[in-house]
């Protein structure tokens, strides 16, 4: 059952297990370890080296819907990464190999249907480990190339939510045939429930873990991949302002500096003149000067030159 709250770094992490005991699942993927008495979650976290921010948000999404990470940039994509591997390697070593020993325990081998049953499971098991495979191959590398600041070409991240299919029709043949399945013993009956809950509890985990990499983890790579161009965009035009890689700001005055602000707002020399109380002519010879220090001759090369530099907020700049 969802529940209301939200939940804080202030907050208990006994409280988060208390209320969800799906929570468990997401400690191990996270490194965060049992035993910790009755720290809050803020507290917890620092002593795991984990990003609290984004552990509540994988929380408080697959606790209680809070779909509101899409356009966070307080995500730490180091940490998400760090937690998908782990429930990756929580998934593949032991989650699928934990239902298949279960049904292998709950049927008779001999059985024809029992049979079906297991090769429709590795079925099943066969696509979640082709498709987290790919990630790990794939996806992760690039995501660790963005982050280094060197991504890797002929890569986005839009490939991947392309690549991120349904994998769920086999397993919902699964269960069907399991339903309908009755064993002779009530000894085998019972263990086919409970492994048919398990495999329902695993398919909601998994629900989970799709939904975390659609709704959290993409967006925050997109966020990543917009903020690499633009660091190339900007690095491309201080190779273009800049000769031989020198910044030549410092060797600007105050004035000057209002003078180019005038500049790339649109003013022309009047009305630089008339705001700064100079005359017209102290304007013009302040302009052959800034031509003259940094080599640029046109309002189109001072605007990226003040927009690089910081000298004016893109909004004030006339286009």
């Amino acid at each position: 059952m969802k529940q209301l709250k939200k939940y804080e770094p202030d907050d208990k992490m006994i409280t988060l297990i208390k209320d969800d005991y799906s929570v468990l699942q997401a400690l191990g993927s996270f490194g965060i370890n049992l035993g910790f008495g009755d720290m809050t979650v803020a507290e917890t976290c620092k002593l795991n080296h984990v990003d609290t921010y984004t552990f509540l948000a994988v929380v408080n999404y697959t606790i209680n819907d809070h779909n509101l990470y899409e356009n966070d940039t307080q995500i730490s994509v180091e940490t998400l990464l760090r937690y998908l591997k782990a429930s990756h390697l929580y998934y593949l070593d032991f989650q699928l190999p934990t239902i298949r020993r279960e049904l292998e325990e709950s049927m008779n081998e001999n059985d024809p249907l029992a049979q079906l049953i297991m090769k429709l499971y590795d079925g099943y098991a066969q696509e979640i480990r082709r498709h987290m495979k790919y990630e790990e191959k794939t996806l992760f590398p690039y995501v660790e190339s963005l982050l280094q600041g060197s991504p890797k070409d002929g890569y986005t991240v839009e490939m991947f939510s392309k690549h991120h299919e349904n994998t769920d029709k086999k397993l919902r043949e699964v269960k069907l045939m399991i339903i309908k399945y009755l064993p002779s013993s009530a000894h085998l009956n019972n263990k086919l429930t409970a492994t048919l809950y398990d495999i329902y509890n695993n398919e909601e985990w998994l629900k989970q873990h799709a939904e975390v990499e659609d709704h959290i983890f993409t967006p925050a790579i997109r966020r990543l991949e917009q903020q690499t161009r633009k660091d190339d965009i900007t690095k491309n035009i201080k190779q273009m302002v800049f000769k031989d890689g020198q910044d030549n700001s410092e060797v600007l005055s105050d004035r000057e500096r209002d003078i180019i602000i005038g500049v790339v707002q649109g003013m022309q020399n009047k009305e630089i003149a008339d705001s700064l109380n100079i005359s017209v002519n102290t304007v013009i010879t302040h302009r052959r000067n800034i031509a003259r220090k940094l080599q640029i001759h046109s309002a189109a090369g001072l605007t990226i030159y003040a927009i690089v530099n910081g000298l004016v907020d893109i909004s004030s700049v006339k286009l």
